[in-house]
């Protein structure tokens, strides 16, 4: 099937894709804790039945069951070897079944393993890994791919790239959301779907995590800015506990009844996940196979976004700014610190701009001695994991600028593309692939345009160009191309003429190089000021600048606001007061963005609070130098630093990326400081026994509470995943410990969870045992009777405090 045949059937009627495979395939006899793609090749009819009933049911696609069958998880049953025969055989065996039923898709999920700068697989490798499995599958031949149960949004990508870069089939891309309406790494409906959708992906969608009433208002976050389907595979309602077994008591009329409200919410491809039966398709095709297919008019997608943060550009809206500091050009003291391979600098100027106001932030590692490419990534790897903006990458060199844009983990604007051909052709090329914006920037091979006609040429020629290889118009933002005023007089006329070209003809948003205008003039800061003034006033989007400039950004703010815009008035009032002599005490650099994050606490807590692991040991040191004992430095900067992380968290303001940031810096001082600590009087900390349960074999989230836990001074013992409820209670009883805790991701393996309880109980154990994963939840703690439930790691740590008093 071709990606057009795709798109035209979805444009055509309301498509049906298959149900649950694996609480399906458990009720054929499948047990928990084997590898599910082995045992479906060695019981072949379980499988083939379930397929023949999901196409009876109305199922226009079926997938074959290779969800976990990439090098990655297949060796973790020391199965990597058989990776191709194994992928061939399972989508043999749903092409037998399909005969001309319906179409064949191959099923795609996640490794288990966590990306860098989080964990140690590198994106590239990760790619690699889809790819083996793309290809092995492209043998036997799909008519489609579908990547599902994705936590990651960059995860995602790595899927897209790889299949992309093998193969031309339609893709489909399903992640699932926690109930805060965000994926474990802080992604929103809408940042999935404008990333994934500027790759080129033909649908997008959520599945798993809950029942279809609660994808209401993601799906309609979704069709927001959707300019392609989207897909819905929600659970048979939420888990509940019965006879010892988990059941789905959503029946297939209650889960129609609740998928209507996804149809109407914007949905156009709808199946089933844990718990749903080939019943439910049945009665979910009856319902809606004859509704009308939903008509997508065209969204234009004029915004950045990072993992976390969307950043719409708006012709009309608030003046923007991208900061421009990671930049090492006249920089002495930053090009020292790039030569040392440092990244402190890095983040600190990402961290200060973020504070001071800047939308986006602009990344430029152009300086002599330094491997370019290299310092890039690493600048992206440090900056994404320390703040939400979105990126600005800029170089001139093409193969900087693909590596860049692979890793970068959102849709990145590139800085900038000119008419000079030899580089426009293949930075576009980046852009249609990487689903970047781009600024264009009026200038060819011949040097600077001579007058506004000339600009105006090499405007449309970048734009014509995009637009012939697929990209949009509004994928652009033009550079007016500021020249020094003081070289030329009619600098400051010609930008202010090209600015309202692009705003009133061309529709399209601006940006300029702001210090540009006064190079080589006395009293910069003035002549910036004033321009950008002038500039707001006749359309200019954005600029970028420093955002440190207190004069610069107020009047931005200004300008906004005497010019009535959309919220102008409230930013200005909410910025801090400047310290003059008739306002004591009040400082600009009181953000309440800075005091939010800790900008209160000493430097070590803010070492913590900020993920700044290159920097605590330092600040640590110098507490011990002064005579502070180290029982002080965890309980009074440590502690509360963790403490600053967790509340940040809890209060949906930092996410996984920042947790762990955290954590990893306290870990680093901890361990720096537990030398010093032999022979501290100090009372030892509870014991805690930690693992994932038999047959679960993810432990991204456990690794996270056994990190967060020690973190606390806790007596951590991590027994990994895939643990017998036997190996846990006998360690539990040989170390006497105070807690067990328990991990499983998925609805098969949670009564594992179950057994635990039961076997400390018939062996005496005494140690509390508390649970969490994505499928848990306080009801299903009552209904074991665990002694305690926590969402994620942050509030792991107040629970077993709780539990202790």
């Amino acid at each position: 099937m071709t990606r057009a045949d795709f798109r035209k059937l979805l444009e055509t009627r309301i498509v049906f894709i298959d149900g649950a495979t694996g609480t399906e395939l458990q009720k054929k006899g499948m047990p928990a804790g084997v590898c599910p793609e082995k045992w479906i090749i060695d019981n072949p009819w379980a499988i083939q039945e379930l397929q023949k009933d999901y196409y009876n049911s109305g199922s226009d696609i079926v997938l074959a069951p290779t969800f976990t069958a990439s090098r990655i998880k297949l060796a973790e049953y020391g199965l990597e070897d058989k990776l191709v025969e194994m992928n061939r055989k399972l989508v043999a065996l749903t092409r037998e079944v399909a005969g001309e039923k319906g179409l064949v898709a191959a099923d795609i999920s996640m490794t288990g393993k966590q990306l860098f700068p989080l964990g140690d697989l590198m994106f590239e490798d990760l790619v690699d890994c889809y790819k083996e499995q793309v290809a092995a599958i492209m043998q036997e031949g799909v008519d489609l791919f579908v990547v599902e149960t994705m936590m990651s949004l960059q995860e995602c990508r790595a899927a897209v790239l790889a299949i992309k870069e093998t193969c031309d089939l339609p893709i489909i891309v399903s992640l699932t959301f926690n109930p805060d309406g965000k994926t474990l790494y802080g992604t929103s409906p809408d940042t999935a779907m404008i990333v994934l959708e500027s790759m080129g992906v033909d649908c997008v969608g959520m599945n798993c995590s809950t029942g279809p009433e609660d994808m209401v208002h993601l799906v309609e976050q979704m069709a927001a800015v959707a300019n392609i389907p989207i897909i819905v595979k929600p659970n048979a309602g939420l888990p509940e506990l019965e006879d010892g077994k988990t059941v789905y008591k959503m029946g297939p009329v209650e889960f129609a009844d609740a998928c209507e409200k996804l149809y109407e919410a914007g949905a156009s491809l709808f199946g089933g996940c844990c718990g749903s039966t080939p019943a439910h398709i049945s009665e979910l095709v009856k319902r809606l196979k004859n509704r009308p297919q939903h008509k997508i008019s065209y969204k234009p997608l004029r915004v950045v976004t990072s993992e976390r943060m969307n950043t719409w550009i708006d012709l009309d809206g608030p003046f923007m700014v991208i900061g421009e500091r990671i930049n090492p050009t006249g920089k002495k003291k930053f090009q020292a610190s790039l030569l040392e391979g440092s990244m402190e600098m890095v983040v600190d100027f990402a961290r200060e701009q973020e504070e001071k106001g800047a939308n986006i932030l602009d990344v430029n590692m152009g300086m002599n001695g330094i491997d370019e490419k290299k310092m890039m990534l690493e600048s992206i790897y440090e900056v994404t994991s320390a703040v939400d903006l979105p990126l600005c990458l800029d170089t001139s060199h093409v193969d900087v600028m693909e590596a860049a844009l692979r890793i970068y983990p959102g849709r990145a604007l590139i800085n900038s593309i000119s008419a000079e051909k030899e580089k426009m052709e293949p930075m576009l090329a980046l852009a249609k692939k990487y689903g970047a914006m781009f600024i264009t920037l009026p200038l060819s091979g011949a040097g600077l345009p001579k007058d506004i006609d000339e600009k105006k040429q090499h405007i449309g020629t970048v734009l014509a160009a995009a637009e012939s290889i697929g990209l949009h118009k509004e994928d652009a933002v033009i550079d007016v191309l500021v020249q020094t005023v003081g070289a030329e007089g009619t600098a400051g006329l010609q930008c202010f003429e090209t600015i309202e070209y692009c705003k009133n003809e061309l529709d399209l948003p601006t940006v300029c190089g702001l210090s540009n205008i006064s190079f080589g003039m006395p009293n910069r800061p003035y002549v910036n000021a004033t321009y950008l003034t002038i500039a707001v006033s006749k359309g200019l989007t954005m600029a970028i600048a420093n955002p440190n400039q207190d004069m610069l950004m107020y009047q931005a703010a200004a300008a906004d606001t005497l010019m009535n815009k959309s919220g102008a008035l409230e930013k200005y009032s909410s910025l801090p007061v400047l310290e003059t002599k008739a306002s004591a005490g009040a400082k600009a650099t009181d953000s309440p963005k800075a005091l939010e994050a800790g900008a209160d606490l000493s430097p070590v807590a803010q070492c913590v609070v900020k993920g700044k692991k290159e920097q605590i040991v330092g600040e640590i040191q110098k507490l011990l130098d002064a005579g502070v004992e180290p029982q002080v430095i965890i309980e009074e900067h440590l502690i509360k630093g963790i403490n600053v992380v967790g509340d940040l968290y809890d209060k949906k303001k930092y996410f996984l990326p920042q947790l762990i940031a955290g954590a990893n810096a306290m870990e680093i001082g901890m361990k720096h400081i537990e030398p010093l600590l032999a022979n501290d009087s100090a009372e030892a900390k509870a014991t805690i026994v930690i693992a994932t349960v038999e047959g679960d074999i993810h432990d991204i989230g456990k690794n996270l509470v056994a990190l967060m836990l020690k973190n606390y001074g806790y007596n951590v013992v991590d027994l990994g995943k895939d643990v017998p409820a036997e190996t846990i209670i006998d360690k539990a009883v040989e170390l006497n410990a105070e807690f067990i805790g328990l991990s499983a991701l998925m609805t098969t393996t949670m009564m594992r969870m179950d057994d635990v309880v039961k076997l400390a109980k018939d062996k005496g154990c005494k140690a509390q045992i508390v649970i969490g994963g994505a499928c848990i939840n306080e009801s299903f703690k009552d209904e074991i009777n665990a002694d305690g439930y926590s969402a994620d790691a942050a509030e792991c740590v107040k629970l077993i405090q709780r539990l202790l008093k």
